[in-house]
């Protein structure tokens, strides 16, 4: 759906500037007293991990009920999803200017409160509680998002613009106080200052939150927004669970009106010409210095060269030694190692730059690995354990900053040996992470499959805990296409993908998926809990994002470096444009994907909801690539 963002050229005369005393009317009773002035002064200036305060019973009680039945009988939600967000967003409400005559009459209550936000009595009043400045009553910019069981929206800092408040003001069930292990708390994460070995001073984000906020009745939180520091997520609102009756949740709904306070718009006092420009100066000085903190992202990438690439490249029709396919079977299913089908899904993967296998893995093998992994897949404290054997080199940690992910993960030993000692104390799992997949005979096998000769690998495994874990989109920059495949070891049902896979077997035991969206497609709505991988078009000819709506700010999601606001767009219901899904892997056991991915392509793993049966595991491979003259005249 294309929200409309910009007022008409009437707008401003349907803006009602109203009086310090009726303003004050609107507010509860003794908000604006000095000592209180005084009180949310002091606790703003003390608050952590960055400045921010919550202000309760914000607003008259009358009006604010009148509001939240206005907004529940005249407007409509379209619930939307990207990577970083799943909330239900109201229709053209980016701006209340831009709704007609007509509607504007069913929102008297909401017209009131917006006026009385945007007066010139709260303006001073927040102004003088942050420090902020001045601010404009001209920019009005509020949206009423709704966040069902399920819903969520991921860490990011608010920076788009002019914006300089952040606020939200809750519109609850007023009659059933909202309990904290509902969720939907405002959560604000702390930064840390570092300095890169080039002497660049970066503040960079923690992966844990320091301050959980759970939302109540007219309650007002706000904070200055400053980019690279106000980072903040909206937690998932939780599903009941199975001991838990309807009536006791109240439905779980947390409605909400959110918008930011701007800078002082021309003609206004206070009004500094360039300061929109200075702004944005900083903050793309802020997105720079980002960059900069790359250095401290985990996991850092551990290429290992392949020995054997140019011998490769050079041959013609190779396959595999006996030794080779000796090693393999112990792990893969035999099917996918016959010249037969090797020779189809290079034919296939030549075609569609993209793979899907069922039951990879042999039969005898994924039982181990199976108990394995069931038996960690509960765990009250997950983790991701390294290699009993190779201790001094696994490595083991927690993925971040998050603002652009969260995720155990553990990286592969890697160069390896060719012989390993006979030993008990490796798990299935240690022999995919460390020995199957960094193994030379599995790079072949890749390389046959795909027809394209590799160059260099950085191995790695991967658990998204639930309730927890996501990578947002980032778009692969490098100028050279990238190989990447990642094996779905998911144990757990409930993705989504169980009919998919019984369709999917072909006469030779292998199966694939082509892309696009016929091999892409999410999981249902009614079914889904996250953890799919998802590969989507980034930005066309003209600069514009694939799929992206014309604006998409009103989630507070905000601009991300390498991604524009809101990158991937792939779910709004009504809207009939092309969803730019390139492929999509949902959570599934024993699957490999195989993508071939370009300079531009976005890629994430959405977040895992707390109602999934289990966590989300793989095992992904990227690989440098070299074409020979044929292969790059062909793509």
């Amino acid at each position: 759906m294309k929200r409309k963002n910009e007022a008409p050229a009437n707008g401003k005369a349907k803006k009602r500037a109203i009086s310090d005393d009726e303003a004050h009317k609107n507010f509860r009773k003794g908000l604006f007293d000095a000592a209180v002035l005084e009180g949310y002064t002091k606790y703003y200036a003390t608050s952590q991990p960055y400045q921010h305060a919550v202000i309760q019973d914000l607003v008259n009680d009358a009006l604010l009920r009148n509001v939240r039945n206005e907004i529940r009988e005249h407007i409509s939600f379209t619930p939307k999803e990207t990577d970083i967000y799943k909330i239900h967003q109201s229709g053209d409400l980016a701006n209340l200017d831009g709704l007609d005559d007509s509607a504007l009459k069913r929102l008297p209550s909401l017209l009131t409160l917006r006026d009385s936000l945007y007066s010139s009595a709260f303006r001073k009043y927040l102004s003088s509680i942050t420090g902020s400045g001045p601010l404009s009553g001209v920019k009005t910019d509020m949206a009423v998002n709704v966040y069902t069981p399920g819903c969520h929206l991921l860490c990011h800092d608010d920076v788009i613009g002019s914006r300089r408040v952040s606020w939200i003001l809750y519109l609850l069930d007023p009659d059933r106080p909202w309990k904290p292990e509902w969720g939907g708390a405002l959560r604000l994460y702390p930064t840390v200052d570092l300095k890169t070995a080039a002497g660049d001073e970066v503040k960079v984000p923690q992966p844990d939150f320091t301050v959980s906020i759970p939302p109540a009745w007219n309650q007002l939180s706000f904070f200055t927004v400053q980019p690279g520091q106000s980072f903040h997520d909206v937690e998932e609102v939780y599903r009941r669970g199975p001991d838990e009756m309807e009536e006791d949740d109240g439905g779980r709904i947390r409605m909400a009106i959110s918008g930011w306070f701007h800078i002082p718009q021309e003609g206004e006092e206070g009004y500094e010409e360039g300061l929109e420009e200075k702004l944005a100066e900083r903050s793309s000085l802020a997105q720079l210095q980002g960059g900069k903190a790359d250095v401290f992202d985990e996991p850092q990438a551990h290429w290992v060269d392949n020995p054997h690439w140019e011998e490769q490249a050079k041959a013609d029709d190779e396959e595999m030694t006996a030794d080779e396919i000796d090693f393999l079977i112990k792990y893969m299913n035999p099917n996918y190692l016959t010249p037969d089908t090797v020779e189809e899904l290079s034919k296939m993967f030549s075609d569609e730059s993209s793979l899907r296998l069922a039951e990879f893995l042999s039969p005898k093998f994924c039982a181990r690995l199976r108990g394995y992994l069931e038996s960690k897949d509960h765990e009250t404290n997950p983790s991701l354990p390294a290699n009993p054997f190779y201790k001094e080199q696994s490595e083991v940690g927690v993925a971040r900053p998050p603002h652009k992910h969260l995720y155990l993960y553990r990286k592969a030993v890697q160069p390896i040996q060719t012989t390993y000692p006979d030993t008990e104390s490796l798990t299935p799992y240690d022999d995919l992470v460390d020995i199957l997949f960094p193994h030379p005979a599995f790079t072949k096998w890749v390389s046959l499959v795909t027809g394209i000769t590799l160059t260099k690998s950085n191995i790695y495994a991967r658990r998204f805990r639930r309730g927890v874990d996501y990578t947002l989109a980032t778009a692969y920059e490098e100028e050279d296409p990238q190989l990447e495949v990642c094996l779905g070891i998911t144990p757990s049902k409930g993705w989504g993908d169980e009919e998919e896979e019984e369709e999917e077997t072909q006469q030779n035991g292998a199966s694939s998926k082509a892309n696009g969206k016929a091999s892409g497609e999410a999981p249902k709505p009614e079914e889904e809990v996250g953890g799919y991988e998802m590969y989507m078009a980034g930005e066309d000819d003209e600069g514009t994002d694939a799929g992206a709506p014309e604006s998409s700010t009103h989630t507070g999601a905000g601009q991300r470096r390498k991604a524009k606001a809101d990158p991937a767009i792939y779910k709004s219901a009504g809207d009939d444009d092309d969803d730019g899904i390139l492929f999509s892997q949902p959570a599934a056991w024993n699957n490999l994907a195989i993508v071939l991915r370009d300079r531009g392509v976005l890629r994430f793993t959405k977040y895992v909801s707390k109602a999934a049966k289990g966590d989300r595991w793989d095992i992904c491979g990227e690989y440098g690539v070299e074409f020979g003259e044929d292969e790059e005249d062909e793509e």
